[in-house]
């Protein structure tokens, strides 16, 4: 349910971004942050893990960082290639959906690097769109922003990474599994 909430909440924050509402933006971004610590913590809490819920959260996250990055770029806040570094890696895992199926897998399981690299795109964000204050909130917040954005997208690279070896790794042990009972 709380997933729910947080993909609701994700075109209600494109188009306060959009129009330029930037606290309450920020607000529906810091309610969306939450709310995804706190569907994790309810979720092993109350060991309420579903499968339904480790596609939605991740997918909830993903949906976040690309509506957030596309309505800074509109708006002239971060440059187009961040968009592209960003989507071009959930392109790759995208791609890699198909082929773990083919062999009898399921989405992989998210890493710490790859909830990292997912945090700290989060968290500079709202520092990106603070960075627009001309005052010295604007220019602390650009500084720490983008070395939040930096370390997000390293970090968020270096999880694709990880993913791409894990599904080559389960495709070369399901082809020598195959190859051995043949």
């Amino acid at each position: 349910m709380v997933s729910m909430l947080r993909l609701a909440l994700v075109p209600v924050f494109a188009v306060l971004i959009v129009s330029g509402e930037d606290v309450w933006a920020l607000i529906v971004l810091a309610v969306s942050g939450a709310s995804d610590w706190l569907d994790g913590y309810l979720a092993r809490r109350l060991n309420q893990v579903t499968k339904l819920g480790q596609v939605l959260d991740p997918a909830a996250d993903r949906l976040f960082i690309l509506v957030t990055l596309v309505g800074l770029l509109w708006r002239g806040v971060v440059p187009w290639w961040v968009l592209a570094l960003v989507v071009l890696r959930d392109v790759l895992l995208a791609c890699l959906a198909p082929v773990l199926a083919r062999h009898g897998y399921g989405p992989l399981a998210v890493t710490v690097v790859g909830k990292a690299g997912t945090f700290a795109l989060l968290y500079a964000f709202p520092l990106l769109l603070l960075a627009e204050d001309p005052g010295p909130v604007g220019t602390v917040s650009h500084a720490v922003g983008w070395a939040f954005a930096w370390w997000g997208i390293g970090l968020y690279w270096l999880a694709g990474w990880h993913y791409l070896v894990q599904t080559r790794r389960l495709v070369h042990q399901d082809r020598e599994r195959r190859e051995g009972t043949a």
